[in-house]
């Protein structure tokens, strides 16, 4: 069960912020497209997924070699009312407009090419 605890220390991380606010505004990314989009390293994106899916908030999905991950559907009107403002509040943010840059210039992505290099 999501609390208001649980979800405000999830997001209280940087990259776990900017994780959930690129997941809530593409609907699902390959770890891949997470590392290209935020430049940071696979190991360090994979810790902070790790612990949104622990806590319910982050759902993940297996698909050969790729692994998905999209904001949990069965969150409360209030988790998802947070985070259309989070996400509407990140559009004015410098650091959040270029990581959406990156994801959108990434060659290669997954759901076009099927491969994730």
């Amino acid at each position: 069960m999501m609390t208001p605890t649980t979800l405000f220390k999830c997001l209280a991380d940087e990259t776990r912020l900017r994780c959930v606010v690129l997941l809530h505004k593409e609907g699902r990314l390959c770890v891949c497209e997470l590392t290209h989009a935020l430049d940071l390293l696979q190991p360090k994106i994979s810790r902070h997924l790790a612990q949104l899916r622990q806590s319910n908030l982050l759902l993940d999905s297996r698909e050969g070699q790729w692994v998905y991950y999209q904001i949990n559907p069965e969150l409360p009107a209030w988790v998802v009312e947070i985070l259309d403002i989070t996400v509407k509040q990140f559009a004015v943010n410098a650091k959040q407009q270029k990581d959406s840059g990156r994801l959108q210039a990434m060659d290669g992505r997954p759901e076009m090419t099927k491969y994730c290099g």
